[in-house]
């Protein structure tokens, strides 16, 4: 099997708390996008609002612990542990420790720090 990675639908913006309510009224009030809550249970998480961008979706993270905005990108491929063989023998290496998720799944850096889920097609 060939290794291969596409863009998956789902983005999330990690916001600091003290610019959540304004980022969601910036998408909801100005842009007039179709914003909806959406309730969570999450450690890191406290609050998050769900909207359509495009062909994707956008999610919009209320977390405590963020001092910068920050989006996190979704990539897809077909074997998640091949990919992760990989990409370790290109030096990056998952870096599950930043939040929560299943084990079929990893958290990847780009070399600019920009997160992404790897994730099942």
């Amino acid at each position: 099997m060939e290794i291969n990675f596409s863009g998956g639908v789902n983005m999330a913006m990690k916001i600091p708390p003290e610019k959540y309510e304004e980022t969601v009224a910036f998408y909801r009030d100005i842009l007039l996008l179709d914003v909806e809550e959406v309730a969570i249970d999450h450690p890191g998480v406290t609050s998050t609002h769900r909207l359509t961008f495009g062909a994707s979706t956008l999610w919009l993270d209320c977390v405590p612990d963020a001092q910068d905005a920050q989006i996190w990108l979704e990539v897809l491929t077909p074997d998640v542990e091949r990919a992760t063989r990989y990409l370790e023998t290109n030096g990056i290496h998952p870096q599950d420790e930043l939040e929560e998720i299943s084990p079929s799944m990893h958290w990847i850096k780009d070399p600019a720090g920009n997160v992404l889920l790897l994730k099942n097609k």
